[in-house]
């Protein structure tokens, strides 16, 4: 699929994906999906990104670089409601003193977001889940200050030596977690006395409640 050029274009490919299940789409696009995701979890970003016309692969830009929009999927229950955090990005552990929030990836990466929901209980099988309605989001002026907040004070335990201080429960809106294949894909950071450390690689996650309250203000109250 050749990227979309506009945003009405990219709206219209969510239009047509919206109430076909995951088997339906991997059937159109060739794609056989495992049986459940504890080994691919990333497999319905992927398969929705091939879907879509997403373009940037891995690099360090938006999925739609050309539209400066990133392509989120969001698991949501029968009501709604979303089932998990959400995967922003990796976490600088070194070198980060000089970072700014606006320069920040969290920030680009959250600039402008084309959220597609998926109903994902985990009752249901993965080919039977269902592609929702997708549609855009920016961050208003009060949920751009929570997420600033929230992205310096944790950049700043990283920069003092606390990365290893830091749990779920740090942050009222973006949360940072541990994001690794495994426990021995260690990298490096920064120790309390500022001595090199090996550490489990983090990522920058959206907390559920946070997704939850774009939900409920796209969409209203489900039920």
């Amino acid at each position: 699929m050749t990227a979309p050029l506009t945003l009405a274009e990219l709206l219209s490919r969510c239009q047509l994906l919206a109430g076909l299940t995951l088997g339906e789409v991997a059937d159109q696009l060739g794609v056989t999906l495992p049986a459940n995701l504890l080994r691919d979890k990333g497999i319905v970003g992927q398969m929705l990104e091939l879907a879509l016309g997403a373009s940037s692969g891995s690099k360090a830009e938006p999925d739609f670089p050309h539209l400066g929009i990133e392509l989120k999927t969001l698991p949501v229950d029968a009501r709604g409601k979303p089932l998990e955090s959400t995967y922003v990005c990796t976490a600088p552990l070194t070198e980060v003193g000089l970072q700014q929030w606006h320069s920040s990836w969290v920030c680009r990466k959250l600039s402008h977001v084309l959220w597609v929901p998926i109903w994902a209980e985990r009752s249901v099988p993965l080919a039977e889940r269902v592609i929702g309605t997708a549609f855009l989001w920016q961050p208003d002026a009060e949920q751009q200050a929570l997420l600033q907040q929230d992205w310096e004070e944790l950049m700043e335990l990283i920069v003092l030596g606390g990365i290893d201080e830091i749990k779920g429960a740090h942050g009222k809106v973006l949360q940072l977690r541990p994001k690794a294949a495994n426990s021995k894909a260690l990298t490096e950071a920064v120790g309390r006395d500022g001595e090199p450390i090996q550490t489990l690689p983090r990522g920058f996650y959206l907390k559920a409640a946070f997704t939850a309250a774009i939900l409920q203000r796209q969409f209203g109250d489900l039920v």
